[in-house]
């Protein structure tokens, strides 16, 4: 299985983390953390998620950035946990 961390940005609406949760969960796609920071003197809020699958990242990156109120999405990280647990052997 491999793990993605991702950044948004994106306005906060009472809805905006419904939406990437329900998009996350119909691409695929299992949240391990997310973290939600309100930014300082603005409408924004910064979230970083960790997701997991064997699927390609684009699809859910592609969608996530489609969602009403969502300003950016990045990739940070990317391991997969099956050739980590390989390499302690």
């Amino acid at each position: 299985m491999i793990q993605h961390q991702l950044s948004i940005l994106a306005r906060f609406r009472p809805e905006v983390l419904e939406r990437i949760l329900r998009v996350t969960r119909h691409r695929g796609f299992r949240i391990s953390s997310m973290n939600v920071d309100q930014l300082s003197d603005s409408d924004n809020v910064s979230i970083e998620l960790t997701v997991s699958s064997q699927r390609p990242l684009t699809q859910l990156c592609a969608q996530l950035t489609k969602l009403a109120d969502i300003t950016e999405v990045e990739i940070k990280q990317q391991e997969s946990r099956l050739l980590r647990t390989q390499s302690a052997m």
